[in-house]
């Protein structure tokens, strides 16, 4: 096993990439081996310290994954769905834990991710944080213990910029409730009500998405029954606890069997 672990950030100029460059920098138990934007940006060839702002770090920004990902140990991505596929099979040849961050991949990319799994360690969560993870398990077992008299709703709140919606961590959330109770979430998801869309249906596990300002991330699960309600919830005030998770993961992974993992598997839940 290597000692310190070589970490590769994708999408290095991004809001989270940047934090991401931070904290492997700061850090004593891995190390920044590259920095990767799309082709073309503006930072590439630049050291990423500057770039930043701030100074030389001796890692130059690259649009080459394939360079990058040979000379790493671990792979830490939030970018977008197309992307993330893309890296997840070059990450599986280099042999590299890859580590997920990203939301809004559809059935489609998961199969493709699933696939790049069977070479490699692929740690992937819709939310990184210790507490979101805690919050999914405490969904499961109350959506098992209560019947449908309860109505499931999930409700998040993100910044104006999120594209996707409802958010990764309202799905992971909306999938624990759905096997609490058995179910598929396909076959009960309930969102984007707009109009006269009639009385809810028994057993659906509705969503609602908030956009504005600068929200971190806010999820509340509300279990609603006539007399009564219970509403388990978090809220992120920091982006740096899904930078710790994420860098968890990342050295969580070394030296694992490939499969496709999750933070409640890196956090023993």
């Amino acid at each position: 096993m290597i000692d310190i672990p070589g970490i590769v950030i994708t999408g290095a100029s991004g809001r989270m990439g940047q934090m991401l460059v931070q904290a492997v920098v700061a850090s004593d138990a891995c190390r920044l081996v590259a920095a990767l934007e799309r082709e073309g940006h503006a930072w590439i060839g630049q050291d990423i310290g500057v770039a930043m702002g701030g100074q030389s770090v001796g890692v130059t920004v690259t649009d080459d994954p394939v360079a990058a990902f040979a000379k790493a140990q671990a792979v830490i991505d939030f970018t977008a769905p197309a992307a993330t596929v893309a890296f997840a099979g070059l990450a599986a040849q280099a042999r590299a834990v890859h580590v997920i961050g990203t939301t809004g991949l559809s059935e489609v990319d998961i199969e493709a991710i699933d696939r790049a799994a069977h070479h490699a360690v692929i740690v992937r969560a819709g939310n990184m944080s210790l507490g979101v993870n805690l919050l999914v398990q405490l969904t499961r077992k109350v959506a098992a213990a209560l019947d449908e008299d309860f109505d499931i709703e999930i409700v998040e709140a993100h910044h104006r910029q999120k594209v996707d919606a409802p958010s990764g961590t309202a799905l992971m959330l909306g999938e624990a409730a759905a096997e609490g109770r058995g179910v598929a979430l396909t076959d009960v998801r309930d969102s984007g009500r707009d109009g006269i869309t009639g009385a809810r249906k028994r057993g659906d596990i509705g969503f609602s998405a908030i956009r504005g300002g600068d929200i971190v991330g806010e999820h509340d699960v509300m279990f609603a029954a006539d007399g009564e309600r219970i509403t388990l919830r978090h809220v992120a005030t920091d982006r740096r606890v899904f930078v710790r998770g994420a860098l968890k993961a990342a050295l969580w992974g070394q030296d694992r069997d490939p499969g496709h993992y999750d933070m409640l598997d890196v956090l023993g839940l």
